[in-house]
Order: structure tokens, then C-alpha cells, then sequence
């Protein structure tokens, strides 16, 4: 059997052996985990779908283009046969020769007191293989540095920020928002919701829903670049940035603007459940016409996000945090949060900008309209 890289969409042209998981010439069962693969947008793993002595023809940490054969399972006849036999559909006994059967074990003789039963051979134990290190410190007390090669996630990152920082021009503005009243909604009415639909009513959906009434407002903001053309989008796909092991992650919320709150947060847990697990699927991650990146989860007071180009703008979120500030000439407690706005300024000048962040933040310091539906 033949073992080759899968496609994994139309985009990705090549995969990296991250880790084989048993050693060339190993003994491999039908159905084992046999290596890990990494592109610059997921990571995938191979399962045998025979068994067979392991034969590898491309060792781990070297890539291989979509398609190319990186290992093969050899099969003896014996083995061959064994699950061909395996797969075979077992046919239904005829009733009369299962009779017959049940009888002559009946009157089966017993075996003689000085003669001992056959004992079944035990099963061959399944080898186990620990995964190698790739990069393994040779003397701690040595070694000051290690060199390792970038990921290919790490390489599509660092290539997709170079290129945002190249082909735009990227400028940010600030503002910020009081939480008071969202606080209070979600305080009042969480346990309700989450009774109803089973899952918590959090920030980020009241932030998308935000965000897709600011940009009809505002459609430069959802609009991007292409050669002497604006293209205007008349929907709102929204990205949702999610911090991964293996690197920042941007699943895509189709339509959000016609999408319940209850729709937004169970997404989003999906994503990052299936982010977890390394299934998430190449078309959840490729569009989008806006972003919106949530550093708060981490501590992050203010940032400015990197446009998650061919898009023209993204909006950063942050840790909320209790703040003096003046109401009515008299200094108050508050929980604000920052926002910031990071727009290409050739399709989206200052003013809009502004305009649009300040949108945001009204939606969000004054929720009732959006939470109308809920």
C-alpha cells in the first residue's frame, strides 16, 4: 500500500513530515497513527489503512509536494490474504449445518486427564515507538542557543505579515469603550441564554454584530484593493482570530450579519475546539471581508493588529479594565476596554476610520438595539 500527502485544498501545495511514528521496518496494524503532517494552514495525521512492514522513502522534517509518495506498507501474501478474508462479508450459517455442529460438539470426547489442552498462542504485542525529538539539546550547560527551522504555519504567518506590511498602507487609530452596560445585559440575561441555547453569551459575538452594522455604514471599510479597483463587498464574512499552539488562526464566520448571537458564540467554540484538534477545514479559513482579533484573552492592554491583507481593515480588541474616567463632571469607576483600528489608509482615509471606530463603540456602550433579536 501506498502512502502519499493528501490534498488538503486547492491553496497548499506541499506538507512537512513533522514526526513518523514508528521507526522504517516496524510492524504496522491496520488503523495506527503512522506520521504527522504540517502545511502553512493546518497540521493533518496519516493513518495506516493496511498492515504491513513500514517501508519510509521521505524521512521526517523534509516536505513533500501534494501527492508524492512518502512511505509504503509492505504486504505479505499471507498477510494480504488475512484481510482479504477480513473484509469479506460473513455469510449467514445454514440452520440445519449449525444443528449439526452443536451436536457433534455434544458428543465430543474429553480430552484425557494426562493430556493438556492446546494453549492458545498469545497475541504478538504491538511495538510502540516514543516520538523523537527533533531538536534536542545536546548539553544544556553548553548550549546557549538553539537553531531550529521554521514551521510552515510559521512560515505562511511570517509571510502574510510581511506581505500586509508591504502591500498596504497601514495606519491605526484608538478608542474606548465603557463595558458598564454590557456587563450588566450579560449579567442579567447569561443564565437565560445559556439555558436556551447551551452555550454562554460573551463578548465577541456582541462585538461582531457590531462590527457588520458599523461596516454597512461604512462600506470602504469592507471593501479591498485589486489593481486600479475597489471591490465592494455586499456581505460581511467576518474572521475571527484564535491563538493556536502552532500559531494564530483566522476561521471565517460566513454572513454574520444574519447569524443569531447564539449562532456566533456556538461557532466560534466550534472553531476552537476543532483548531484543538488540528480539524479545521482549508475553505473555513480562506476570505473573509474584516477581522477581528481579541489580545484581551492574553493581558493585552493596547496593540496595533496587523491587517489581515487582502483585507483593509481590523479591529483589536483588549483586557478590560477598571479605570477612573469623568461622567457628568464627577470622576467614576468604569470598566473600559481599548479598541484599535488598523486600516489600509490608500482605500479608507482618517476620517472614516474614526468614524467607524466610534460606531463600534457606541454599538457597544449602548447594546439594546443590537440585542433586540435576542
Amino acid at each position: 500500500m501506498e502512502i502519499r500527502i493528501p490534498e488538503v485544498g486547492e491553496s497548499v501545495f506541499e506538507a512537512e513530515i513533522t514526526t513518523w511514528h514508528h521507526e522504517d521496518g516496524a510492524q504496522i496494524g491496520e488503523g495506527e497513527l503512522l506520521c504527522e503532517l504540517e502545511t502553512d494552514k493546518i497540521s493533518l495525521e496519516l493513518n495506516a489503512e493496511a498492515s504491513g512492514t513500514l517501508r519510509i522513502k521521505v524521512p521526517q522534517g523534509e516536505s513533500a509536494r501534494i501527492g508524492s509518495l512518502i512511505g509504503l506498507i509492505e504486504q505479505s501474501d499471507e498477510q494480504a490474504l488475512q484481510e482479504e478474508q477480513a473484509h469479506k462479508p460473513v455469510p449467514e450459517p445454514d440452520a440445519a449445518e449449525t444443528a449439526e455442529k452443536v451436536v457433534q460438539a455434544t458428543l465430543k470426547p474429553e480430552p484425557s486427564q494426562g493430556k493438556k489442552a492446546p494453549v492458545p498462542p498469545k497475541p504478538q504485542e504491538q511495538r510502540s515507538y516514543p516520538s523523537p525529538e527533533k531538536f534536542e539539546a545536546e548539553d544544556s550547560r553548553d548550549r546557549r542557543s538553539t537553531r531550529k527551522p521554521m514551521s510552515p504555519i510559521r512560515k505562511r504567518i511570517a509571510r502574510r505579515m510581511l506581505e500586509a506590511s508591504q502591500n498596504t498602507a497601514m495606519l491605526t487609530t484608538f478608542n474606548e469603550a465603557d463595558m458598564t452596560r454590557i456587563q450588566q445585559l450579560r449579567a442579567l440575561h447569561g443564565q437565560a441564554f445559556l439555558k436556551k441555547h447551551g452555550v454562554k453569551l460573551g463578548f465577541m459575538s456582541l462585538f461582531v454584530k457590531a462590527c457588520t452594522e458599523a461596516l454597512k455604514e461604512f462600506p470602504e471599510v469592507n471593501a479591498r484593493i485589486e489593481g486600479d479597483d475597489l471591490l465592494y463587498h455586499h456581505y460581511y464574512d467576518i474572521g475571527i482570530a484564535v491563538g493556536a499552539k502552532r500559531g494564530l488562526v483566522v476561521p471565517v464566520l460566513r454572513d454574520a450579519d444574519r447569524l443569531h448571537f447564539a449562532q456566533i458564540e456556538q461557532s466560534i467554540a466550534d472553531f476552537a475546539r476543532r483548531i484543538g484538534e488540528n480539524n479545521i477545514g482549508i475553505h473555513e479559513l480562506q476570505g473573509g471581508t474584516f477581522s477581528i482579533s481579541n489580545g484581551g484573552l492574553y493581558g493585552s492592554l493596547l496593540s496595533t493588529p496587523i491587517v489581515n491583507y487582502p483585507q483593509s481593515a481590523i479591529l483589536g480588541m483588549h483586557l478590560i479594565q477598571d479605570r477612573p474616567v469623568v461622567e457628568d463632571g464627577q470622576i467614576v469607576i468604569r470598566p473600559m476596554m481599548n479598541l484599535a483600528l488598523s486600516y489600509d489608509h490608500r482605500i479608507i482615509d482618517g476620517r472614516q476610520a474614526v468614524s467607524f471606530l466610534r460606531r463600534i463603540r457606541d454599538y457597544v456602550q449602548e447594546p439594546d438595539e443590537l440585542l433586540l433579536e435576542m
